[in-house]
């Protein structure tokens, strides 16, 4: 997925079972997030941000989404846990990871595994990306400014 590309309709489901589409958000942006893993360190920060700056994010125009390849049942433990207010779509299959480009080899603490590389897509009223927000470049304790701009 890049800049100018239309986001498909289907993104997923979240933890309570229900199909979120893209047209959903129509006239706003969307702010989809990727991220490893409920629960860790680094993306509970993430979240946490997110969260506690939701109502301003909201009142500039956007509307947030979690997504990782978690289960349902998790995403509900970490959305419980930590107040969520925005919904987490459980990409079991990894359709939606696969499609965005952020599912790829990872290295860690000398071992090789495959998982979700934490990208953030901006996607405009329109429901085409905006703007990509890079691994590299993803500060999970200040991400709602990286956001914002």
């Amino acid at each position: 997925m890049e800049i100018g590309n239309k986001a498909p309709e289907i993104l997923g489901t979240d933890s309570n079972g229900n199909e979120i589409r893209l047209s959903d958000f129509a006239g706003k942006k969307l702010v989809l997030y990727f991220y490893p893993k409920d629960s860790t360190p680094g993306c509970t920060s993430e979240a946490c941000n997110l969260r506690d700056n939701y109502a301003e994010l909201r009142r500039q125009g956007y509307e947030v989404i979690g997504v990782s390849v978690d289960s349902e049942k998790s995403h509900q433990r970490f959305i419980e846990k930590n107040e969520i207010p925005f919904p987490l779509i459980a990409d079991t299959d990894k359709q939606l990871v696969e499609q965005f480009g952020v599912w790829g080899e990872k290295k860690m603490a000398g071992r090789t595994y495959m998982g979700t590389y934490r990208t953030t897509f901006i996607i405009d009223e329109q429901g085409y990306v905006e703007r990509i927000i890079g691994p590299k470049e993803i500060k999970v304790k200040n991400h709602t400014q990286q956001i914002l701009g």
